[in-house]
């Protein structure tokens, strides 16, 4: 459960430095490049594979707790 919370945690992390990256370049009067945008998803990108690997991250955490 927990490695769940933080897979939703990281997008929604995401999400925010997401739109205020774009409340900012508005503000500025800015262009948003892509490099920042694909700099600011890899919490995302890491987020996605725990959710999808979830199970397997928990046992792996539990079998390094357990030594």
């Amino acid at each position: 459960m927990l490695v769940r919370f933080i897979g939703i945690s990281l997008l929604a992390v995401t999400l925010v430095n997401l739109a205020l990256y774009w409340v900012v370049a508005q503000h500025n009067h800015t262009e948003m490049t892509i490099f920042p945008c694909l700099l600011k998803s890899i919490p995302a990108v890491i987020g996605v594979i725990l959710l999808v690997k979830a199970r397997a991250v928990a046992e792996w955490i539990s079998d390094k707790m357990d030594e």
